[in-house]
């Protein structure tokens, strides 16, 4: 029995006067096309969550956003109106402020002995900028010249930012030579790894990283997005796994309890994006506007392709604690982020 079978049986006979399999419900959820992905992580769609006007407060790119204390979302866009925009849970802009990141992409937020500060990456002023949640400027970190790497700043093109328990500062080059450079809470540099190359650490497109603390140690985990593939690290930098997601260009990884959530880009096939959910074990059990990822001896099976229904190029997934997932979205014809609400 399909949806409408189904419809036009219950109101033929009532609902009460229908027998129905155990796993059928599921089932006929999965078909409702107002609703996407798999096992328990399927979710509405509200495409006018964000209430913005386009005069006050427009955007360009939405490249990512975060959850502060007070569960007001912050969108960091390139629009240099007005960069990072705060809203309320409901969707109504409290404020905005910001007008000169013109390469506005990363953003990242620590609460740094109480005090909650902001990381943004600029890949056009080829700097990372830490500011208070209203704008000021508390330190400015440049192109990592001490690397040996790096014989100019536009060769820096910072993407993102994780930050560690003691405050050491990870960025990671996503845009210029796919290293992860790690400094100390001061600026102060420590160390560099990943890179283009051949080998299991190298990195090609190191679009996004945060700090892993689902195991009992934290590590790093680190997007190496044309290689379709999360990488994790140790903190001080060695290499150890790579977590593949079959035909998705995964943006930065975001953890919420025990799953990973992250915007893919696009696919390999289509050239257009949906959400991707992975488990405490790393492993995708959920592709939001994409098809079912499939397993075989431990390995996606099949490429995971779009279903081009919502989404044009998701960013950045922010997931606030009642499970609602934001979608903040590049180069899609300047949208406002989406929310999606658990079912």
């Amino acid at each position: 029995m399909n949806r409408k079978e189904f419809l036009k049986s219950t109101a033929a006979l009532g609902v009460n006067s229908l027998i129905l399999p155990s796993n059928f419900l599921s089932s006929w959820l999965e078909e409702d096309p107002m609703i996407k992905g798999q096992g328990n992580k399927r979710y509405k769609m509200n495409s006018s969550w964000c209430q913005a006007s386009t005069v006050s407060t427009p955007v360009n790119d939405c490249h990512e956003m975060v959850l502060d204390s007070k569960n007001r979302l912050i969108l960091l866009t390139n629009e240099t109106q007005n960069n990072v925009i705060f809203f309320d849970r409901s969707g109504k802009v409290l404020h905005a402020w910001g007008k000169e990141y013109p390469g506005a992409h990363g953003l990242t937020l620590f609460d740094e002995n109480g005090s909650e500060v902001l990381f943004i990456c600029d890949y056009l002023r080829h700097e990372v900028i830490k500011t208070t949640l209203d704008g000021k400027v508390l330190m400015v970190i440049p192109y990592p010249k001490e690397t040996g790497e790096y014989s100019k700043k536009e060769e820096f093109k910072p993407t993102e930012t994780a930050i560690s328990p003691n405050g050491d500062i990870y960025i990671a080059d996503g845009y210029g030579k796919d290293f992860v450079i790690q400094y100390d809470s001061t600026g102060k540099y420590i160390r560099h790894f990943g890179g283009r190359g051949k080998h299991d650490g190298n990195l090609l497109n190191a679009h996004g990283i945060t700090v892993d603390y689902r195991q009992k140690e934290p590590i790093l985990m680190v997007t190496s997005r044309m290689q379709h593939c999360f990488k994790t690290y140790t903190m001080d930098g060695k290499y150890l796994d790579t977590i593949f997601v079959n035909g998705a260009q995964v943006c930065r990884p975001v953890i919420k309890g025990d799953y990973v959530y992250s915007a893919a880009l696009k696919d390999s096939l289509l050239g257009r994006g949906f959400v991707v959910i992975l488990d405490k074990n790393n492993q995708v059990v959920s592709c939001v506007d994409g098809t079912a990822p499939e397993y075989v001896n431990g390995q996606l099976s099949k490429k995971i392709k779009a279903e081009k229904t919502w989404f044009t190029h998701p960013h950045d997934v922010c997931i606030d604690n009642d499970e609602n997932i934001y979608v903040a979205q590049w180069n899609s014809k300047k949208v406002y982020p989406y929310q999606l609400i658990p079912v």
